[in-house]
């Protein structure tokens, strides 16, 4: 499978590349154009008259968060693939998937949308218009989530979110056209705040790190609303730009806070220098670290600093023992990759096998039948067990996993980071769905 990375400063016939994602290069048969008795929307009927449906992706590839983007669309890639392919693991999730949605060969176009709206948006607007794409995903930066959520709006394209933790995507800023598996600010404190409370006990004073845009300020939000039913007050909250280079002033003021606790809301490497940091200046030798919203690869990329220390996650690869479809996923994505799968890609996987689920459940590409079939909140397979989606602002209601950092020497392999505390049932975690003021538009 190739894709072309999408960069700043590229002409035009060199912005987009399609590709097929097929398995050994066998091609699906050729199948004739179907006409469905509907009104033109968006890119539907257009992009899907042939026999190929086409779907763009943006994630970030440079920047602050381009490891985590590098996972994220990984699992998109092997989605693609099992889709084409009618894989077992996408068969489970899917029932009626046999190869492709509705028979249509999946390719897709790759954007490098370095964690920046605008050029996300860009990208994503040339693949509604050049490719008349069905579809469109990505995120790993809030503020590209919230941005893409208009642009599906307006333009009457799906968006299936990639990674996106701000209270906001499914909150004030949702959309008709837009639907989000992963777990977010409010399931995160909901999930990891009795889990503090249970361990450092109540009325501790908190510093907390956070990100300048919507993902930092809604996660902090939520941290700060939960941790205050149990007596917890907040004695810095210290607000930095994405992508940083330098934490030494805010930890300055961190370390002289007084402190109990450190809650880095910081994410990428951002989240991995912050910390790093944190442990030079001596700040981790005077408090404790929580990540509530974890950061894929941190464990690795920060050298040990996260033994002992608590956080949310959407899923970590050891959970296979309780959940047969994580099994089928780790063993098929490890084997493509040679990594365990981190949640960026299990969220783009599953996502992705949602979609396909939903538009074979609709009989149709066409956006609201897909969207129908989305708003029913069925019970859906997962990879954390039976999930369901919201018809008020369409946030998926799925468990939240609370991680703790092994300590090295605890370690059973080289990619054995974390121990699983609790997996916490979602449905008790999510606010009302008017609470963060979602009002989701309308279907044309």
């Amino acid at each position: 499978m190739t894709d072309k990375l999408i960069r700043r400063g590229l002409s035009r016939r060199g912005l987009l590349q399609t590709t097929a994602g097929l398995i050994g290069g066998s091609m699906l048969p050729a199948l004739p154009a179907f006409a469905e008795d509907k009104p033109a929307i968006g890119s539907y009927p257009a992009g899907v008259s042939g026999s190929t449906a086409f779907i763009g992706i943006s994630v970030p590839r440079t920047g602050t968060y381009a490891v985590q983007g590098e996972d994220e669309l990984k699992g998109y890639q092997l989605a693609i693939e099992h889709i084409n392919s009618g894989h077992d693991l996408i068969k489970k999730i899917s029932p009626k998937t046999s190869k492709g949605v509705l028979g249509k060969e999946l390719k897709f176009g790759v954007a490098d949308s370095a964690a920046k709206p605008n050029e996300a948006v860009q990208a994503q607007q040339r693949f509604i218009s050049e490719n008349k794409a069905i579809m469109i995903t990505g995120g790993t930066s809030s503020a590209v989530a919230v941005a893409l959520n208009k642009l599906a709006q307006r333009e009457h394209v799906l968006f299936v979110c990639g990674i996106s933790g701000s209270n906001d995507t499914t909150g004030k800023d949702c959309v008709r056209y837009g639907f989000r598996q992963n777990f977010f600010g409010q399931t995160a404190a909901a999930a990891i705040g009795p889990v503090m409370v249970k361990e450092f006990g109540k009325g501790k004073k908190a510093a907390y790190l956070t990100p300048d845009y919507t993902y930092g300020h809604t996660v902090t939000k939520s941290m700060q609303d939960f941790l205050a039913t149990a007596g917890w007050t907040t004695v810095t909250n210290q607000v930095a730009p994405l992508g940083a280079p330098d934490y030494s002033s805010y930890l300055l003021n961190v370390a002289n806070s007084g402190a109990d606790v450190l809650i880095n809301v910081n994410w990428g490497h951002d989240a991995v220098l912050s910390t790093q940091q944190a442990k030079q200046f001596g700040v981790l030798d005077k408090m404790k670290l929580v990540v509530p919203y974890q950061v894929p690869f941190i464990a690795r990329e920060t050298g040990g600093l996260m033994q002992g220390v608590y956080a949310a996650t959407d899923y970590w690869w050891t959970i296979e023992d309780k959940f047969p479809l994580a099994k089928m996923f780790n063993e098929a994505f490890e084997k493509k990759y040679g990594y365990k799968p981190e949640w960026g890609a299990e969220n783009a996987y599953v996502s992705f096998a949602h979609w396909a689920r939903m538009c074979e459940e609709a009989g149709s590409f066409n956006p609201p039948d897909v969207i129908k079939a989305y708003e029913k909140g069925e019970t859906l397979p997962s990879l954390v067990g039976d999930v369901h989606y919201r018809p008020e602002d369409h946030q998926c209601v799925r468990p939240v996993i609370i991680v703790k950092g092994k300590q090295q020497k605890d370690m059973k392999s080289k990619e054995d980071w974390y121990d699983v505390v609790e997996i916490v049932p979602g449905e008790g975690l999510m606010q009302k769905p008017d609470a963060f003021g979602c009002h989701p538009g309308d279907y044309t």
